[in-house]
């Protein structure tokens, strides 16, 4: 082979060796663009996930569940609902949903969303009821807490603090009796149970100590003696109540069995 033969072939081996080092890395950006693209696919869809995940699911007309189903025999124990529960929800449902949201304050839209539930003691996976996480208290959410303080203030409004504590404790005493609904929104917004319901004091602003006494009655503290009822006999109009047996006496409330 002479000189100019040498040169040839030396001149074709770098060509190959460029052309193979070019194809090496054009596939290598090729590789690394579609693992970028498929991160952030992948990013964008846990993402979606998330926020998907996050998103309370809310009741409303056209819904079908279990939840719903929750709603409709909610609504039926308290009066609100005449239909069957078929979970379905439909106008029937809708309208007992608005009557009970205008029972208790809330935004009369007809749709269950995260206030109307937790008012109706119904709580998604990030508000479940006695769960510690969403900052509750001895087994009770922290909507169910601040609910049985915004009580405890309209009813016992002026009484002294035991008496307050009382009052909280014969609501609790009440989930575990057979003749009431066994959970804390049951008991307090069944028909006719608390005048604050009905008198708007249920939307007055909530004295500190309520909070306590709350947090007391939750504790096992129960100064009532294990009542189920109370009255105030210079505002109470009812016959039946006055001939409830009287365990003790706390500033203007008689608490009864």
């Amino acid at each position: 082979m002479n000189e100019k033969n040498k040169k040839i072939c030396k001149n074709l081996w770098r060509c190959t060796v460029l052309l193979l080092l070019y194809t090496l890395l054009l596939l290598m950006i090729t590789l690394f663009s579609s693992s970028s693209a498929f991160s952030a696919a992948a990013t964008a869809a846990g993402s979606t996930e998330m926020e998907e995940e996050s998103t309370q699911v809310l009741s409303q007309k056209g819904s079908t569940g279990s939840e719903v189903t929750k709603i409709q025999t909610k609504l039926k124990n308290w009066g609100y609902y005449s239909g069957s529960i078929d979970g379905v929800y439909g106008e029937e449902t809708r309208k007992a949903v608005i009557s009970f949201q205008r029972k208790n304050g809330l935004t009369p839209d007809g749709v269950a969303g995260t206030k109307t539930l937790n008012a109706m003691g119904i709580f998604s996976s990030s508000g479940s009821s006695g769960s510690s996480s969403s900052g509750g208290y001895g087994g009770f959410s922290q909507s169910e807490v601040d609910l049985l303080a915004r009580v405890i203030s309209a009813e016992a409004r002026g009484e002294p603090y035991s008496g307050q504590v009382a009052v909280g404790a014969v609501i609790l005493n009440r989930i575990e009796h057979p003749s009431f609904p066994n959970t804390l929104s049951g008991v307090i917004y069944q028909k006719g149970a608390f005048s604050c319901l009905t008198d708007g004091g249920i939307n007055a602003p909530v004295a500190d100590s309520a909070y306590k006494a709350a947090r007391e009655a939750i504790s096992g503290s129960d100064p009532s003696g294990g009542a189920i009822y109370y009255y105030n006999p210079a505002k109470s109009t009812s016959q039946w109540i006055f001939s409830r047996p009287v365990i003790t006496v706390i500033g203007e409330h008689r608490f009864c069995s």
